[in-house]
């Protein structure tokens, strides 16, 4: 156990304890500000406190990064222990009901994901928790863990690995892909050959840098498209679907967000001529929330509505 120093009468609160444990992961004073939501001058004046109370630098700069000294890292386990416990103890004091929740939800999911899951889910609120609110919240996959742990996010759904043993994963569906064009394009017919897709001109999907295993579905199409024929890249498959529908330009999205937005922007779909890799999909949450009441029920939700929906038949019918 750490001894405060004598004559301290500092107070430290959870607040303090949590950005201490962004600092230690993120090693960097801006981002760790950024994750919190506070600004800098604020995290800059949290870290004082904290090095006067606890009597030692904690971080020290060397270069751009703040690295712990050996009494940040001798008190890094303690420090996780006493937040779990604090997040438990809420836990176990304020009950949950859907029923009459007004909670709101924090999630992060691409956008072909929104557009299969939104429209159920909505409709399985109104009729079961119509006080319960969502929010879909971008996040950059550097930033994804952190966000999970501070509660920013409730949960994050997608098709990435954590390297975190503290991130916990449930698989829900995987994904396969097809092409797109509107219907009325003038070359491609039902099943074009490998030679005449690659010759269309194409806009793909670029999650570089996202850690999403759409990336390689990305790769697998540029070792079959020739570089001067993709003529964009998008950070979104609702862009490149949009593309698709108002051009000639090719576009290759998940199969159920193809089926989905086929009538509404006159597309036709058909299978990729090209071997192109399923993508697993799961609910991504921190282990600090693993048994928090509201936590357990919204993912049970997702588990319930849309567990094991691989979109195989979806894939068969653009066949």
């Amino acid at each position: 156990m750490h001894s405060i120093p004598a004559g301290n009468s500092l107070e430290v609160d959870l607040r303090h304890l949590r950005a201490f444990e962004v600092l230690l992961r993120e090693r960097n004073l801006t981002r760790a500000a950024t994750i919190l939501g506070v600004a800098q001058p604020a995290l800059s004046k949290t870290l004082a406190k904290l090095r006067r109370y606890f009597a030692d630098p904690l971080f020290v700069r060397a270069g751009h990064r703040m690295e712990p000294t050996a009494k940040a890292l001798e008190l890094a386990g303690a420090v996780h222990a006493l937040l779990d416990d604090a997040t438990m103890l809420r836990a176990r004091h304020r009950p949950f009901d859907p029923k009459t929740s007004t909670r709101t939800f924090s999630f992060s999911v691409v956008d072909s994901g929104l557009v299969r899951l939104l429209p159920r889910l909505l409709g399985y609120l109104e009729e079961h928790a119509p006080g319960i609110r969502l929010r879909v919240t971008p996040i950059e996959f550097d930033e994804l863990e952190a966000a999970l742990e501070t509660g920013r996010l409730d949960f994050a759904m997608g098709s990435f690995r954590s390297r975190s043993k503290r991130i916990r994963r449930q698989t829900l569906w995987s994904v396969g892909y097809v092409s797109v064009v509107r219907r009325d394009h003038p070359r491609l017919g039902a099943k074009p050959s490998l030679a005449s897709f690659a010759a269309e001109r194409h806009v793909l999907v670029s999650t570089a840098g996202t850690g999403h295993a759409h990336q390689l579905v990305e790769r697998a199409l540029e070792r079959v498209i020739p570089p001067e024929r993709i003529v964009c890249r998008v950070p979104t498959f609702m862009a490149a679907a949009y593309a698709a529908s108002r051009t000639d330009a090719v576009a290759t999205l998940p199969a159920g967000a193809a089926e989905e937005l086929g009538d509404a922007l006159g597309l036709r779909a058909f299978a990729t001529p090209t071997r192109l890799p399923r993508i697993e999909v799961g609910q991504h949450w921190h282990e600090r929330f693993h048994r928090e009441p509201g936590s357990q029920w919204i993912r049970a939700v997702f588990a319930e509505l849309f567990a094991r929906e691989d979109d195989k038949d979806v894939q068969a019918r653009s066949g």
